[in-house]
């Protein structure tokens, strides 16, 4: 496994690649709320209080994009919208796991 005094840090650097994913605000918490199960937009949006609705659209489309994470409309009226992670999603639990007992030492 390569660390970043190895080799340098080019595009194809897998450390870099994750980083670009999870880099956001807010990012890494959306994760760790979906650890547990689908949840709906406004779940995630009481679950993430300071977060404004546009940021965490934008944060759920980032990570839709890079296949992280499933949106489902469900046509209700009003509209249903549950998010889950994808099985690539769901490979980021260790990462949230080191990080929450990281934070614990602080």
């Amino acid at each position: 496994m390569a660390y970043a005094n190895e080799t340098p840090c080019s595009e194809e650097c897998p450390v870099r690649k994750t980083s670009k994913i999870i880099e956001g605000k807010w990012t890494t918490l959306i994760v760790r709320d979906l650890l547990s199960g689908k949840k709906r937009y406004s779940e995630l949006q009481r679950s993430l209080e300071k977060i404004s609705p546009k940021l965490l659209a934008a944060r759920l489309r980032l990570l839709e994009k890079n296949q992280l994470v499933k949106r489902t409309i469900y046509p209700t009226v009003p509209v249903t919208t549950e998010y889950e992670l994808t099985l690539l999603g769901r490979k980021l639990e260790k990462v949230i796991i080191s990080m929450s007992e990281f934070g614990q030492l602080l």
